[in-house]
């Protein structure tokens, strides 16, 4: 009896989980992807949850990819008829997906009464590209700031000048083996995303209006010489430092600053260091501070999705923009809100971590949107990072990032 009471209990329960499972599959599913880290995803995935409340008859998911897995996924799906409704990311993916056609035009979905509401300073928050919205942002910045240690350093530097001053007395050896058991700065100098802000700090930039590569230039040598010379001359960043080596070194106390983005900063609080945020310090000789690139992130939605379905994705996406859930945000990450409203909330204006990037983000760069950025990216690379292993002087790299840039958007194009 026992036993047939048990085969009628399973048998009851996998009745309900084909009955659940039927019903979802009578559900309309509507789908993001996005490359949000773990805590801004359980945040999103919250907000789905308050969202599909209205909706009953719908599903709503999310799916995290790697920022350039992301891209390629999405392109690759939409090019194929599918892939997700909403793509979340920063908006230099929007050169690319227009060219291949890939996410819609917005401006006639969406009330001008509602674009108003966006923050215009101190960048325009939406993207428009060939006179087409086709981003909306849900907050501005993604740029680099200097974090410091206060228990390491109280004022931090202003200027470069000041930074080698302060440096040489912050970079230490505790075990008198002549390698430094503590640095001034550590970052991922290597990478030139990182590098830039020395570039606009000298004056110059790596694109120009017309969407030709700027590289071989005075300032993307005195920016790169200026880098090898505090690792080499000066000695108060590590000779060899990528993005986990620059990190470890300031989680552990080992370096005094670093030179990273708001997606780091949760990171360090949590590891119980007491941070603090700022300017990447000024060029002494330009009086010109260091010009982080920035850029806003937001939805974009694919050229697939329609009827009844782009319908409630519109008002998903107006929901996810809200400054309702962009403060939630806010309040966990302390990112920049998009929307107005909530760029003027006590949220906003009385965190120190988020005015300390705002103040960083009045003298960015904002990031181009053209298609051209990737290859002159990709050209930087090879040549940049051979000054640092002493291939290459910084005006060969120049002139080598300069002739590469243009041969693979000669041929690209």
């Amino acid at each position: 009896m026992n036993k047939f009471r048990s085969i009628l209990v399973t048998c009851f329960i996998l009745l309900l989980i084909t009955l659940h499972n039927c019903g979802n599959r009578n559900k309309q599913i509507i789908t993001i992807w996005h490359s949000m880290r773990p805590l801004e995803t359980s945040i999103l995935q919250e907000q789905l949850k308050k969202f599909a409340v209205s909706y009953p008859d719908w599903e709503f998911r999310e799916l995290f990819y790697a920022n350039e897995t992301a891209r390629t996924n999405f392109i690759i799906s939409a090019l194929g008829g599918s892939g997700p409704d909403l793509f979340w990311g920063a908006n230099d993916n929007i050169g690319p997906f227009v060219e291949l056609e890939i996410i819609r035009p917005l401006e006639t979905l969406v009330p001008d009464s509602f674009l108003n509401q966006f923050i215009e300073e101190p960048i325009e928050a939406n993207t428009w590209h060939k006179d087409h919205l086709y981003q909306i942002a849900d907050r501005v910045g993604n740029h680099l700031c200097l974090v410091y240690n206060k228990s390491l350093i109280q004022t931090p530097p202003q200027t470069i000048s000041e930074l080698k001053r302060i440096g040489k007395k912050l970079t230490r050896d505790f075990d008198g083996d002549n390698r430094p058991d503590q640095y001034a700065l550590a970052w991922n100098y290597t990478e030139p995303f990182f590098a830039v802000p020395f570039i606009g700090g000298y004056g110059g930039w790596i694109i120009d209006e017309n969407n030709n590569p700027t590289l071989n230039t005075e300032a993307t040598i005195k920016a790169a010489q200026l880098i090898y010379d505090l690792a080499n001359v000066d000695k108060i960043i590590p000779i060899e430092c990528d993005y986990e080596v620059a990190n470890a070194l300031f989680k552990d106390g080992r370096s005094a600053m670093i030179i990273n983005g708001p997606w780091s900063w949760g990171t360090y609080i949590d590891n119980g260091i007491d941070i603090g945020i700022t300017r990447i310090p000024m060029i002494d000789e330009t009086g010109i501070w260091a010009s982080p690139v920035v850029s806003p992130l937001g939805y974009s939605i694919n050229v697939n999705t329609k009827n009844r379905k782009l319908e409630i994705t519109i008002e998903l996406l107006k929901f996810l923009t809200s400054p309702e859930v962009e403060l939630e945000f806010t309040k966990a990450m302390a990112t920049i809100p998009s929307r107005k409203e909530a760029f003027n909330d006590p949220v906003v204006t009385s965190n120190q971590f988020v005015q300390s990037s705002i103040y960083q983000l009045e003298v960015g760069k904002l990031m181009p949107v053209v298609t051209e950025l990737r290859w002159i990216w990709d050209a930087m690379r090879p040549s940049y990072q051979g000054i640092f292993t002493g291939r290459v002087k910084p005006e060969e790299a120049a002139l080598s990032m300069q002739v590469l840039a243009e041969n693979l958007i000669k041929e690209n194009r």
